[in-house]
């Protein structure tokens, strides 16, 4: 499970289908010659590798020089990108639009000004029906440009015309970069620091949120316009742990989707995340029916093959997929039957280790060792939680990284490695002291678990009753609930007192439909 560097021409051609591959062969043999012949004996020799090495090409591949690698490989990757983009050409809308602006440019440099406007004009009318306000503004731009060397007896209206034109887009292109902008920025925010902490984080976010928030007409808004408005309110709450709004802007998002279809299928990968942050909405507030319909719906996707499932788009679905299937094995109390999904999880991460990033292993780590905790499976709880303690990148999910060291505290109580107690303690109180995230919630569990292994057997049920008596309170304080999302603390309490598994406790509290802190 150790993640490694990996060149990037390797990773290029490890993500290259069959067809690609059988497409690229044929593309190299229509332009070959001798030059040609030595990049195509590189490509062959990077397939077969399983771990890159340049020494190991070097010495199976002896018509390749060292002094020519370098070159060699920079060819290669030219001619491979090329040819994937030969074969894209037809299925990806954005291509084919560029691609139409490339031959309107042909035909401008041969003088065929009268074509190049056609060309031009079909390829508008697409970008225009797909949503492309940047495209379409970079075919404006060159129509005025055209029509100032190719004089028409309608010059006059038109040039009215395409003034106005480039004027709208160009409002609309800077009132989509300031939403854009925005909703990265506070997608950055949450990668890093998780949900608010404290009322601190609650004011700079607020205020962030309000000064960056553009000016604008709700009913004005273009379908790219609207999308990041909708991005940037999901994230907005989401930080803020407003979980209906989270659900009510995903939801919006989903919508406009499902309003243009067209769009789903040429932009799959944003569709895709919009489901994901509808469930996200729908996990944390608890909503099963919505939740369950909503993850048979990605499901769906995932399985039917209704939208073009380009690399991207497959790790998304199955990414959002694995995700929240372990949510709902939480939130039905199933940990043990969810522990079933690990081999394929992790075999989907070892698999994908090149493309995933940092961030979605960490999670994936966490969640996995929170499905062997709630099984009552310590031992695979720790093994987990150290992939997520050792991570290099500490700034990464900081909230995570603290909630592992809870968790691997309470696994070593658990296991009753009581020696180990007093020195975990102590690193973790350190540890989140210098992450600045030491709610309330955490100093009551950190010393509770520090005087444990010296509590008398026949006093624990009483400790155990005192600190759940205490957490419930903390629990309904606003800059309190953030511990309760990463870990059902609750629960584990409450299972400690009644001596029930703490799946079956989570499992009586959801036929019940009560989850009260």
């Amino acid at each position: 499970m150790a993640r490694q560097q990996t060149d990037h021409l390797f990773k290029l051609i490890k993500s290259l289908t069959k067809a690609e591959k059988r497409n690229f062969k044929l593309y190299v043999n229509r332009i070959g010659d001798r030059e040609n012949i030595k990049f195509l004996s590189l490509f062959e020799a990077i397939e077969k590798q399983v771990i890159y090495n340049e020494q190991e090409i070097i010495l199976k591949t002896p018509s390749i020089k060292p002094s020519q690698l370098s070159n060699l490989k920079a060819n290669l990757s030219k001619n491979l990108l090329t040819s994937l983009r030969l074969m894209a050409q037809q299925t990806d809308v954005d291509i084919m639009l560029r691609q139409q602006l490339d031959y309107a440019k042909i035909l401008y440099n041969k003088a065929l000004y009268q074509q190049s406007l056609i060309t031009l004009n079909k390829a508008k009318l697409q970008a225009r029906k797909v949503h492309r306000e940047i495209l379409y503004f970079e075919m404006v731009e060159f129509e005025k440009l055209i029509e100032s060397q190719y004089i028409t007896r309608s010059i006059e209206s038109r040039a009215d015309e395409l003034t106005l034109e480039s004027d709208a887009l160009n409002i609309s292109i800077s009132l989509s970069a300031s939403l854009s902008n925005l909703a990265i920025r506070l997608y950055g925010f949450y990668i890093k620091n998780g949900h608010i902490r404290n009322e601190e984080d609650q004011i700079v976010l607020t205020n962030f949120f309000h000064r960056y928030m553009p000016s604008f007409e709700v009913d004005k808004l273009r379908f790219y316009e609207k999308i990041y408005l909708y991005q940037s309110h999901v994230w907005y709450y989401l930080i803020l742990q407003d979980f209906t709004m989270v659900y009510r802007y995903s939801s919006k998002w989903v919508e406009l989707f499902n309003d243009n279809p067209e769009a789903i299928r040429n932009q799959s990968d944003l569709y895709i995340k919009g489901i994901n942050n509808m469930l996200d909405g729908l996990y944390f507030s608890q909503d099963y029916v919505r939740f369950e319909k909503t993850l048979q719906k990605l499901k769906e996707i995932r399985d039917e093959g209704n939208i073009l499932m380009s690399k991207n788009v497959e790790l998304l679905l199955y990414q959002h997929y694995y995700t929240h299937s372990i949510n709902w094995h939480f939130m039905e109390g199933r940990f043990t039957k969810g522990t079933e999904l690990v081999g394929e999880i992790v075999k989907f991460l070892d698999e994908n280790e090149i493309y995933l990033d940092n961030h979605v292993v960490l999670v994936f780590y966490y969640k996995i060792a929170c499905l062997y905790f709630g099984s009552g499976d310590n031992r695979n709880t720790i093994k987990y939680l150290n992939l997520v303690i050792n991570f290099k990148d500490v700034e990464l999910r900081g909230d995570i990284q603290c909630f592992a060291r809870i968790l691997n505290l309470i696994a070593h109580f658990e296991m009753k490695n009581f020696d180990l107690i007093e020195y975990l303690v102590k690193t973790t109180y350190r540890f989140l002291s210098k992450m600045e995230d030491l709610h309330r919630t955490q100093k009551e569990l950190i010393f509770f678990l520090r005087r444990l292994p010296n509590t008398p057997p026949e006093d624990l049920n009483e400790a155990f009753k005192v600190l759940l008596k205490e957490l419930k309170k903390l629990a309904r304080e606003p800059y309190e609930k953030r511990p309760f999302l990463y870990l059902d603390i609750i629960s584990w309490l409450e299972s400690k007192i009644s001596g029930i598994p703490v799946q079956e406790v989570i499992r009586t509290k959801r036929l019940k439909g009560s989850f009260e802190a």
